[in-house]
């Protein structure tokens, strides 16, 4: 234990205290994920409580001189890197701030906000109040255009959850007095769920439609059923002029909480032995929905599934605007959550795929002292330029 204490000291890491589970709860859940690909150990479920177990990154099958690696690329190539936390086999093996950004201070999430909602429209689905094949109008009867197109009418809650609402331009809806009503009187030229296009104001209908199914914001619906279970405190939401989370944007949370959120997604759902979200969801909104390119090298053409974008290296990942970024990597049980300012949003997941990927292993290996103390140094010196 002693050794143990010692080497979180090198690493710069606070001691993350865990909650049990029994050993029932634990055994359970272990063979679901293992089932389902996930290398997440018995020992790592039964301290899964609502903080993350931290472990060094060698005993994980992680190189510290590849990590080190992958810090000097980012805060040399990356203007500016906020925050990165990594995860392996269900395990924080680094964390790094950089000030004055620190662990306990909320960061906006911009569009990395879009899969926190998508989770809540699947929430509601499995409550029975809400199929991915309702018309969007029937839950704005009193907010509809006087004439209604037929594109309008076909629109699906699907469609806006793969951004294939049918419009050719996202609606200026900022400057409009009520958002949905402009949402919905916005021209509709193709029809829904052939034509992909980025579309903020249709996720803030599916924020909307959750508030008329269930009479709370999406930020209040959530807050008992995934952001307290998973210890995500205080979670703040902004909010339309008609009072309904703006869904699209407007989340504010630490890089811990984008990590755990990463990993309950990476684990099917399971979190401290209850399935808090679907399956079957994660799944549907994990997986291509949408052709949304020809794929190549770029990681904005590789898919779309329910507000989460698929990546190279069979990954998908929740995003937004500045480099906010939620990660999973399930073929490698990675998990990558990272907060930034930054114009060059590929740049930055280059330097996952090029510098973090490399120094992942399938086994264990023996710990690097010397690599660990400079990765100490690096971290204790990085500074935010922006």
């Amino acid at each position: 234990m002693k050794n143990f204490l010692a080497l979180l000291w090198i690493l710069g890491w606070s001691v993350i205290t865990t909650s049990d589970l029994k050993g029932q709860d634990a055994e359970a859940l272990k063979d679901t994920l293992v089932n389902r690909g996930t290398l997440v150990d018995r020992e790592t479920l039964a301290m899964q409580g609502t903080t993350l177990p931290i472990s060094s990154p060698e005993s994980q099958g992680v190189s510290t001189a590849g990590l080190c690696q992958f810090i000097q690329a980012a805060d040399t190539g990356v203007d500016s890197m906020h925050s990165v936390i990594v995860l392996r086999h269900g395990h924080v093996i680094l964390q790094a701030y950089w000030k004055p950004e620190s662990a306990e201070k909320p960061h906006v999430l911009w569009s990395l906000s879009k899969s926190f909602t998508s989770t809540a429209v699947g929430l509601v689905i499995q409550e029975g109040k809400l199929s991915l094949d309702d018309q969007v109008i029937q839950f704005f009867p009193e907010d509809l255009p006087e004439t209604q197109s037929e594109n309008l009418k076909a629109m699906r809650v699907r469609d806006l959850l793969t951004m294939t609402a049918g419009h050719s331009e996202e609606v200026d809806w900022r400057k409009a007095k009520h958002w949905a009503r402009a949402f919905l009187a916005h021209p509709v030229p193709h029809t829904p769920g052939t034509h992909f296009r980025y579309n903020t104001p249709a996720t803030y209908m599916l924020s909307a439609i959750v508030q008329k199914v269930t009479g709370q914001t999406v930020l209040e619906y959530l807050k008992p059923r995934l952001f307290q279970p998973l210890g995500i405190e205080d979670p703040r939401w902004d909010r339309s002029p008609q009072d309904v989370s703006i869904g699209g944007y407007g989340l504010f949370l630490k890089t811990q909480d984008i990590a755990k959120f990463g990993q309950l997604y990476l684990q099917q759902g399971q979190w401290n032995g209850k399935q808090l979200v679907p399956a079957d969801w994660i799944k549907q909104a994990t997986s291509k929905q949408v052709s949304n390119g020809e794929g190549g090298s770029s990681d904005w053409a590789q898919g779309y599934g329910f507000q989460f974008w698929q990546c190279r290296n069979n990954a998908f990942r929740g995003d937004g605007k500045d480099g906010q970024y939620c990660i999973v990597v399930p073929e490698q049980d990675l998990v990558v959550a990272i907060t930034a300012n930054t114009g060059n949003m590929q740049k930055e997941l280059n330097f996952v795929w090029d510098k973090l990927l490399p120094a992942l292993h399938d086994k264990p290996r023996e710990d690097d002292t010397k690599a660990q103390q400079e990765l100490k140094t690096l971290v204790q010196g990085l500074k935010a330029s922006r």
